[in-house]
């Protein structure tokens, strides 16, 4: 089986390398050629501890390439993963222009059955529109190749990404077809000979399960600052707290830090998108809002509290 990468940031590349380890083919293909050109020198574009080995590594056994050449990529691969960014737009909805615009070129390109993969965070929904996107570009060729598209999210912690790739809690699988899900066994065979959890399910409860899982985390964060900001007040210590409610089974210890809030490329803007998804199907999220909310207020908590230990912050340069 051959795997075709398309988008070589932060998830496309260790989503490509880390197949590419489990004795996968890969291509990693992406349209920015400076990029590409340092993948084809054993340069690195980010910075993950580990992924240079494996890619040295992969490149050595002639397992991975790289390409700028999408309709090569296409061609000759039978599973395509987009793993393309998906950025807040000004109204916190996800851009899906990318990810649409890739899904018109494999379209414009397929030459055979495929199993088309998003990879990419995308909102309930995208991967209908995925769908629609593809077949009205092989109607446009005339042509009747078939194909299937699975919601396949990413877990993975920026400095921990290959860990969280190769040791995932579980696999999330969402899927039309039984081909499309066998061949994505095949896919993540080590994984799933290793006894991995498997979620199969179809393709808008995969997209929800990552919306819902960085939400939920984010709440919990905002949950434990506004613990922290009352502590202050009522003379407790949070982070006793914190330790005491980590030992409750049903809460567990993690993302349970006092802190000056969340941030990242995840969970400010996966929080605002499905905000905005429950906006547009009528429903008010208000406890995710709330979370938001309560992030914003912390950042600006804790510029008060420099304020109070430092004075005036004028000309001054805080690290």
């Amino acid at each position: 089986m051959k795997i075709g990468v398309i988008g070589t940031g932060y998830v496309g590349l260790v989503t490509g390398v880390c197949l590419a380890d489990f004795g996968q083919d890969i291509i990693c293909m992406d349209v920015d050629e400076e990029k590409i050109n340092t993948l084809q020198n054993g340069g690195i574009p980010i910075y993950e501890p580990g992924l240079d080995d494996l890619v040295e590594r992969n490149m050595k056994y002639n397992r991975i390439k790289f390409s700028t050449d999408i309709k090569k990529t296409v061609e000759e691969t039978d599973v395509i993963f987009i793993a393309v960014g998906t950025p807040p737009a000004e109204d916190g909805s996800a851009d899906l222009r990318h990810v649409l615009s890739v899904a018109k070129d494999i379209g414009k390109y397929i030459n055979d059955y495929k199993v088309v993969v998003d990879k990419s965070t995308v909102p309930v929904g995208t991967g209908q529109r995925v769908k629609k996107v593809i077949q009205e570009q092989i109607n446009k060729r005339d042509e009747n190749y078939k194909f299937d598209v699975v919601s396949n999210p990413e877990f993975l912690r920026e400095g921990k990404a290959i860990y969280d790739f190769t040791h995932p809690d579980r696999v999330v699988i969402g899927s039309e077809s039984e081909k499309a899900a066998e061949m994505m066994k095949e896919v993540y065979r080590v994984l799933y000979l290793n006894k991995t959890p498997f979620v199969f399910t179809n393709i808008e409860t995969a997209e929800m399960i990552k919306y819902a899982s960085n939400a939920f985390l984010a709440t919990k964060i905002s949950f434990i600052n506004e613990m922290a900001l009352l502590s202050e007040k009522v003379g407790a210590n949070v982070q006793d707290i914190a330790e005491a409610m980590g030992m409750d089974g049903r809460i567990s210890d993690k993302f349970l830090h006092a802190g000056c809030g969340y941030g990242g490329s995840c969970f400010p803007k996966d929080t605002k998108a499905i905000v905005d998804i429950g906006w547009k199907h009528d429903v008010d999220l208000k406890v995710i809002q709330s979370a938001i909310d309560a992030n914003e207020k912390q950042k600006m908590k804790m510029v008060e509290k420099i304020e109070k230990k430092m004075g005036d912050l004028e000309n001054k340069t805080i690290t």
